[in-house]
């Protein structure tokens, strides 16, 4: 695998580690972060400094029953969540997501395939599968869509994307994705809003593939 050229901002990096990410965007990131060692760095000295905030900030009164509620919460059986390990090109994050289990795709025209992963309060996570030469309709975004490479590459206006890396789009971006030759292109995508089609039957077709 080529050396990761396009990370996870700062910013974005800071909201993740204090749990103030939206959940589509928190499942790209942490994708990413299980094969970035800098990204990993980066979200371990987050959370460093925001433990450092937290025993320096202020006390805060408590319930009187409090504890006891607490109390009677560790009375109860505890049933670990699996834990999901990578499984060929889709890493652990991905395959929570995935239950463990393979994707199931669905065919949106032209060999682009994809699996639909979770949907939340007008967001949402999908795999994409590009077969190699194959654009993705000329389209802007009506919010933020940050797409996580897993396999392959793809290349468009702003540059070539290859593994690990993460391309983060907005209102100001129109592209159109081409995946690169060689080996399908594989992406896991988020968004927080429906993108925006230039071309008529993706837009006739974009509320029946929700994306």
């Amino acid at each position: 695998m080529s050396a990761i050229a396009h990370h996870i901002p700062d910013a974005m990096m800071a909201a993740y580690a204090s749990g103030n990410l939206p959940h589509p965007f928190a499942m790209v990131v942490a994708t990413h972060v299980s094969l970035c060692v800098d990204c990993r760095a980066a979200l371990g000295a987050h959370q460093t400094v925001g433990g450092v905030l937290l025993e320096q900030s202020d006390h805060v009164a408590t319930s009187a029953g409090l504890k006891s509620d607490l109390m009677a919460l560790l009375d109860e059986p505890v049933r670990p969540d699996p834990v999901y390990d990578r499984q060929g090109v889709y890493p652990g994050p991905v395959m929570e997501a995935l239950k463990g289990k393979p994707p199931r795709w669905k065919k949106l025209g032209m060999g682009v395939k994809q699996c639909l992963l979770s949907e939340v309060d007008g967001g949402s996570t999908r795999l994409l599968y590009i077969p190699a030469g194959q654009a993705v309709p000329d389209h802007s975004h009506n919010g933020l869509e940050l797409t996580l490479v897993l396999q392959g590459s793809f290349s468009d206006e702003t540059g070539r994307f290859g593994i690990g890396d993460v391309e983060i789009a907005d209102e100001d971006l129109e592209h159109t994705p081409i995946a690169d030759a060689g080996e399908a292109c594989i992406c896991l995508a988020a968004t927080d809003a429906p993108l925006r089609f230039n071309a008529f039957m993706p837009r006739l077709l974009q509320r029946f593939f929700r994306i």
